[in-house]
């Protein structure tokens, strides 16, 4: 899959600079720890985050003017934070392979790989802070809400009674936040109006309730070279996400797929489970539901001007959905 957001020429070379920024802002004066900070980054990434703070912070800009330098501070603050949450996402799923390489608690051990996120989430905070108190204020609060999303989730680990409302609690906290973070700090740290900041944060929320939904979605129908990573893994973890709830109240297959959802389940009855799940509406109902956060966040950029940065946010809610899509297709 390219990139969700319209990348033009100067975006690329404001992504450019990002890679830069990042690897200056995580390096030590010690190789060590600066060789496991940059690891993730060196691995490479759609950047998904910064871009959204460089087209947020563009939003009403209709020359498409290289991003400042606070702006691109801002986005590696957001990457930043991701990342650090996926050192200690993969702890905590003892997870062996992140983005083609090996993840740093495989690499390394959990002990560093653990101090390794932390760090990234100081300099993220370093990052921040010398943007303003507001910038650093709301990212304090998005790590908050990120570790309570990533709490909800465990806590309902192979809950198969998990509600509705539990998982868009969950999601909220560890996908849709940061995402609304980052158009938020791009709009702030560019200068735009209170409503406009405002409709661009409302973007990145929708956004990234759609953005969960697809990637559960594909985890569940899609394969391991389609969705460029291994697939299935949420049902052996006992993650039970949107399209596996509504398969779950299928008057047909729901009571066998409920008897496979155990702690003890085998990659045999992993299988069994994905095809019974495929076999119901629920991937359909999870579509749908993707498809109104996509339409929601798609019209909370209706009132701003044909800018390029404008443009790039709208083709992120386009490609989003088209990706649910291609597995089917």
């Amino acid at each position: 899959m390219g990139h969700p957001l319209a990348i033009l020429p100067p975006m690329m070379e404001d992504l450019a600079r990002t890679e830069q920024e990042l690897l200056r802002v995580v390096g030590t004066d010690g190789d060590f720890l600066t060789d496991i900070a940059s690891h993730l980054i060196k691995a490479g990434g759609k950047r998904v985050r910064p871009g959204f703070t460089m087209a947020a912070a563009a939003a009403l800009d209709p020359a498409g003017t290289p991003a400042t330098l606070d702006v691109i501070r801002g986005g590696c603050a957001v990457e930043l934070v991701h990342i650090g949450s996926l050192y200690h996402d993969d702890v905590m799923d003892d997870a062996t392979i992140r983005r083609g390489v090996a993840s740093v608690n495989a690499q390394w051990g959990n002990h560093r790989a653990i101090l390794a996120g932390d760090y990234l989430l100081g300099r993220a905070s370093e990052l921040a802070a010398a943007l303003g108190t507001e910038v650093a204020g709301l990212l304090a609060t998005t790590i908050t809400q990120l570790c309570d999303g990533q709490i909800q989730e465990l806590q309902a680990q192979f809950d198969a009674n998990r509600s509705i409302e539990a998982y868009e609690r969950s999601i909220t906290g560890k996908t849709a936040s940061l995402l609304g973070t980052a158009c938020r700090i791009g709009s702030i740290v560019g200068g735009l109006p209170r409503p406009v900041i405002e409709s661009l944060t409302e973007f990145g929320l929708a956004y990234g309730m759609a953005f969960q939904i697809v990637d559960d979605i594909l985890d569940v129908i899609a394969s391991d070279e389609t969705a460029g990573k291994p697939t299935g893994n949420d049902l052996l973890e006992g993650i039970y996400t949107l399209p596996v709830l509504h398969a779950l109240d299928d008057p047909v297959v729901g009571s066998e797929l409920r008897s496979l959802l155990t702690a003890q389940i085998t990659m045999q009855e992993r299988d069994c489970a994905l095809n019974l799940i495929r076999e119901t509406s629920g991937v359909t109902i999870a579509l749908d539901i993707a498809q109104s956060f996509a339409d929601k966040a798609a019209g909370a950029l209706s009132d701003l001007p044909d800018t390029p940065g404008a443009a790039a946010l709208r083709a992120a809610s386009d490609d989003l959905i088209a990706r649910a899509h291609a597995p089917l297709s």
